[in-house]
């Protein structure tokens, strides 16, 4: 007997009773979803229309954009002091709100009969396209023709931890996978030695809803958000320890995934496999990583029109980062920067302090990052998106029945802004609108899941075939209760 049979029957009369009940389960399992991913994959061919994906980048059709560098604003700005103007709205300011806003309506704190509240900067017209922006981002006003608004986004939910995950995994519940899973699923990455998925954290707090909104759910965990950081190693422990060398880890790493393969054979936990493919990932992102976080190679002009702070974990750290990743052909990059809750609970969540604290932060790097990837040509394949997870209250806040001792706009998921640029998109474009006071969507409403359908389509994705099996079910990023559309009228 050979040692590979040994081995085989070792195991076997290894098994207890519990294993082998488990293994008959997950091998009739496992036959009955073959089965149906194999029907399913036999459909798929049958509907795919032919085209040469290796040269024209998509999954289902020809892609505008090969990458996305999605801006996530946790707290979520108003909408009404940055984009939407509304004069209207400012001669109301201090009234008592009608009682029609308010009934039926729910809130996260408004109770009682608040006031309306104007917005609290000045707006102009900018550029060729006359878009409405602020007066607190003055360098954003210089790209305002290389964006395309959509004004009438809206969404379900109202409380920051759901919305987040309705706006990023297409679910207000744990379990989904997010968009950037999923495009990284459906695509992979042109860059073997870089995740095609990061995700870059700045504002000094998490998301609401945590490491969920760049999880993979329940796709396959390889596909999930590697979070890097700004400064040191980007993931840590990447670096070797000390007297140790690149050979010896090596070396590791070689014997480590032997007894993963044979864990892998054992048990059959697909798992295992994610497992031996992160290990790898980690080795070869020792060098790979490590460059691409260098900001140490950028001239001074770069870090100037940024305005970096070296040694620090700041949003302009991490859009010059990455401006880096992009060209690294990453597939997914995301950034999330914290503190847009302007409630006016406390002077950092006012309107005309911790908001305007947040413009300042993030106006100089959006605009350096659009310029930055046009100038190298990189914009027209990338896509980028900003937004935060639901918009603000066109009444001030109340709690109690009392107002607030700084000014703040509540929780609103009847109607907000986001902007993207880039691949795919048109530029100098505004989309949608909202009504009067900019408290519901006038026109031609947009949702996550129509807004995810439009992303995957600039990417080459058809959101409808793009799924994955799951308990039996079809899962996919857009709805699947409710047709999702794609927002043709924005796409270049």
């Amino acid at each position: 007997m050979n040692l590979h049979n040994e081995l085989l029957m070792r195991d076997l009369r290894a098994r207890t009773r519990r294993h082998f009940l488990n293994g008959c389960g997950l091998g009739l399992a496992s036959a009955w979803l073959g089965t149906q991913s194999a029907l399913a994959d036999d459909r798929s061919a049958k509907e795919t229309t032919p085209y040469d994906a290796q040269s024209q980048g998509g999954m289902h059709f020809p892609a505008k954009a090969k990458r996305v560098i999605y801006l996530h604003m946790a707290g979520s700005p108003s909408q009404l002091d940055l984009f939407d103007y509304k004069p209207d709205l400012q001669k109301l300011d201090g009234m008592d709100c009608p009682e029609s806003f308010l009934k039926g309506k729910r809130f996260a704190f408004i109770q009682g009969v608040p006031k309306m509240l104007g917005p609290q900067f000045d707006f102009e017209q900018v550029g060729e396209s006359g878009s409405w922006v602020s007066d607190r981002l003055p360098d954003f006003k210089t790209v305002a023709d290389q964006v395309c608004f959509i004004k009438s986004m809206t969404t379900t939910q109202f409380n920051h931890g759901p919305a987040q995950l309705m706006m990023l995994t297409g679910n207000q519940n744990l379990g989904a996978g997010s968009i950037g899973s999923w495009a990284t699923y459906g695509l992979g990455s042109e860059n073997e030695n870089l995740p095609g998925f990061i995700v870059l954290v700045s504002g000094g707090r998490m998301p609401s809803a945590g490491k969920s909104v760049w999880g993979s759910g329940y796709l396959p965990s390889v596909f999930q958000g590697v979070q890097c950081r700004s400064q040191g190693d980007p993931v840590l422990f990447l670096s070797n320890t000390d007297g140790s060398s690149r050979q010896q880890r090596r070396q590791t790493l070689d014997a480590i995934e032997k007894l993963n393969r044979r864990a892998y054979e054992e048990f059959g936990d697909a798992e295992t496999l994610t497992r031996i493919s992160q290990y790898e990932m980690a080795f070869r992102m020792q060098t790979s990583a490590t460059d691409a976080f260098d900001l140490s190679q950028e001239s001074k002009h770069v870090h100037s029109s940024y305005a970096t702070e070296p040694g620090k974990e700041s949003f302009a750290n991490n859009c010059l980062l990455a401006r880096r990743l992009a060209e690294r052909d990453v597939r997914f990059i995301q950034l999330f920067h914290w503190g847009w809750d302007s409630h006016g609970a406390a002077e950092s969540e006012a309107i005309n302090r911790g908001f305007s604290d947040r413009c300042r932060e993030v106006d100089q790097p959006i605009a350096a990052l659009l310029k930055d990837l046009e100038e190298r040509d990189l914009l027209d394949e990338t896509l980028v998106v900003w937004g935060g997870e639901f918009g603000r209250t066109p009444m001030r806040e109340n709690r109690n029945g009392k107002e607030m001792k700084f000014v703040g706009r509540d929780h609103h998921p009847g109607a907000f802004t986001i902007w993207m640029a880039g691949g795919g998109v048109k530029s100098g474009l505004t989309y949608g609108e909202t009504d009067e006071i900019g408290y519901d969507v006038a026109a031609n409403p947009v949702t996550p899941h129509d807004l995810h359908a439009t992303i995957l389509k600039t990417m080459g994705i058809d959101h409808l075939r793009l799924t994955y099996n799951t308990q039996g079910a079809n899962q996919r990023l857009s709805n699947l209760t409710k047709p999702s559309r794609i927002v043709d009228e924005i796409l270049a």
